[in-house]
């Protein structure tokens, strides 16, 4: 089971600190993210023989806080979406008690919800993405995956805070926050977006329904609010995402690193080829129709950008009153592990991409008794109410077992 789930597996792994707050933990790391030494080709050929020169920001953090890493993951084609990612198998069948994996689109969240384990994306501008091999580097995040929720809220904490490598961060804003996860006198109010609803189908409203059931048994107030031109994320982050994976992939040109041609007559045609054969039809497909907007039709791309903005206020306003929102954690209709086109993977995520459009933190919750699980959605820079929150649903006696 190693073999299918690593690309490469440490017999000797690296253990930096004899204590700490994850001590004994072991942790997968996807192969997007860099270990020093360790082959990080991010499931691309553009990066074929790869290995890391330093250790990502993250990985430097987990090891300060006691934590083994064990190896590194397959993943996805620079983390677009979960074909061919096997990170999950770390957890359920293999050795790692947690993972690090890319979420972009919200592919760590949803490969938790399928394995049954808890998927975390932080708030953008907490976790450094100093080493992570992204692709739209507004919306990347580095998520944390792991069977028990105080293994994830202690992971978050030893990785989280500014790090002067990666200029994008902002943690200005952040609040104390609650630390108790699930105290007494805790009762969290949440929203449903009912447009949301509109996506699903009606075997998965009627799971959707089941899983807020619980979560009203819980204590937990729900209503359903609106959130104005939400039918907009999908179109936005395909816009403005593939626009900016147009913009990023210019390094993989082959000749600094990766799958290089030979043969080439000259340099213009040695950097076409590689670029040629470096992506899949999948990624290039993507790639192709961010270059038709940023050389185009630039001026769509500035609209989508606007439109983004006025979807990140709209849903700040969410929560003046209320405490986080409340999603269906996964299509079920829709495998995201099987999604080989564009269009289907944004089908498989787009209950999961708001989130990354906005900066916002999300959890999703594995599920019960059959039904798909939940995602809980908070407010910018609200990432440790969410572990609160979930701590209502799943008490450490009961997360234990």
């Amino acid at each position: 089971m190693h073999s299918e789930a690593f690309s490469h597996f440490d017999p000797s792994p690296r253990v930096l600190a004899g204590g700490g707050t994850l001590a004994g933990k072991r942790v997968a790391v996807q192969s997007s993210i860099s270990v020093k030494g360790w082959p990080t080709e991010a499931g691309s050929r553009a990066l074929q023989g790869f290995v890391a020169l330093e250790d990502a920001t993250v990985v430097e953090r987990l090891l300060s806080a006691g934590s083994t890493l064990v190896g590194n993951t397959h993943s996805s084609e620079l983390g677009f979406g979960l074909l061919r990612d096997r990170t999950v198998l770390a957890l359920r069948d293999g050795p790692a008690d947690l993972a690090l994996m890319t979420d972009t689109m919200g592919e760590a969240r949803t490969a938790a919800a399928c394995a049954g384990v808890f998927g975390f994306k932080p708030s953008y501008g907490r976790v450094s993405r100093f080493g992570l091999t992204g692709l739209v580097p507004s919306m990347d995040c580095c998520g944390i995956l792991g069977a028990k929720l105080q293994d994830i809220a202690a992971a978050f904490e030893a990785i989280r805070g500014r790090d002067e490598r990666d200029p994008s961060m902002d943690d200005s804003g952040v609040p104390a926050g609650r630390r108790d996860f699930g105290g007494d006198n805790f009762a969290p109010s949440a929203g449903i977006v009912s447009q949301c609803l509109e996506i699903l189908d009606e075997g998965e409203r009627a799971a959707f329904g089941k899983a807020i059931g619980k979560l009203r048994e819980a204590g937990v107030r729900v209503r359903e609010v609106q959130w104005e031109d939400f039918d907009l994320f999908r179109t936005v982050h395909n816009l403005v995402g593939s626009v900016e994976a147009s913009s990023s992939c210019g390094k993989f040109d082959g000749v600094r690193y990766g799958h290089c041609v030979s043969g080439a007559k000259n340099w213009n045609e040695m950097y076409l080829r590689n670029r040629g054969e470096s992506f899949s039809p999948l990624l290039k497909a993507y790639l192709f129709q961010g270059a038709y907007f940023q050389f185009e039709n630039y001026h769509a791309f500035e609209r989508a950008c606007g439109i983004r903005r006025r979807l990140a206020d709209a849903g700040r306003k969410l929560f003046d009153g209320l405490d986080l929102l409340v999603f269906p954690a996964r299509r079920a209709a829709v495998d995201a592990t099987k999604a080989d086109t564009v269009e289907r993977i944004y089908e498989a995520f787009s209950l999961t991409l708001p989130a990354n459009v906005t900066g916002q933190p999300a959890l999703t919750l594995p599920g019960r008794d059959g039904d798909p699980g939940l995602q809980l959605v908070g407010p910018h820079f609200g990432d440790e109410l969410l572990f609160e929150a979930a701590g209502l649903l799943f008490p450490r006696a009961e997360e234990a077992r």
